[in-house]
């Protein structure tokens, strides 16, 4: 099960290693925070669909993201408590933080309460979020690490019968440079369809392969090797400097 904040979020980091396991036949469940109504639009032809409250482009990137999970054969995904549930609240310090609908305004208990039903209903036995800082330090990140650690916590400590079936192992993306890192899913054979994901967010994402661009305008490469790190669960025990090449391994 993959926590993401915003649609395109799910593509950018993790959607080679989605696609790889999809194609291996593992359930990937992937929920959204919010519907990333603050995204800022890069093509001309649909900046009609900026309309100040957000309302309508989050309308549109639902239909986003339903064309990138077909592209990375993700047939579960879910928005948290629904669509709209929770708004997109922007970048740190920005007028969106404030308003009291957004996801970085949530009660985590209460949120990580409805992340724990889809939990108990899918039995992931592997979380994936984003680090403490949100990788970047968005507060759409933050909290979806917040919610989902609160979350990986309550499913440990309930009856038997959901504990036995929750993840066991608790994942945040990684940057390839990041002394942190344990882990390595090489999933280049599914480059292709990360690409075609990434481009499904045409609101959001340029790709111009292998390189994508967001609304700043700035080319970062893309990949098919995508990397976590292992922030609760067992890692595979071969030593300093090893990294493990499975999201399952024990």
């Amino acid at each position: 099960m993959l926590v993401h904040a915003h649609p395109d979020d799910e593509s950018i980091g993790t959607g080679a290693t989605m696609a790889k396991y999809a194609a291996e036949g593992a359930r990937v469940t992937l929920v959204t925070c919010t519907l990333g109504e603050l995204g800022e639009i890069i093509p001309p032809s649909l900046a009609h669909l900026a309309d100040g409250d957000g309302a309508r482009l989050g309308e549109y990137r639902i239909g986003e993201l339903d064309a990138a999970c077909a592209a990375l054969g993700v047939t579960d995904h879910r928005f948290l408590g629904g669509p709209g549930r929770w708004r997109d609240s922007g970048m740190m310090g920005t007028p969106g933080n404030d308003d009291p609908r957004c996801f970085w305004r949530a009660d985590v208990d209460t949120a990580a309460r409805v992340l724990l039903d889809v939990i108990a209903e899918v039995r992931p036995q592997v979380l994936v979020t984003y680090d403490a800082n949100g990788f970047y330090g968005h507060p759409d990140h933050i909290q979806a690490h917040r919610v989902a650690w609160r979350a990986f916590e309550l499913s440990a400590g309930l009856s038997a019968g959901l504990s036995a079936a929750g993840p066991s192992k608790f994942y945040a993306t990684a940057a390839r440079e990041s002394d942190q890192v344990t882990t390595e899913i090489d999933a280049e054979a599914y480059f292709g369809r990360k690409l075609d994901a990434m481009r499904a967010h045409a609101t959001q994402i340029t790709v111009d392969p292998p390189f994508f661009a967001l609304s700043n305008g700035m080319r970062q490469r893309a990949s098919g090797t995508e990397y976590y790190t292992l922030l609760a669960g067992t890692v595979d025990p071969r030593g300093q400097g090893y990294r493990e090449n499975d999201l399952f391994a024990q």
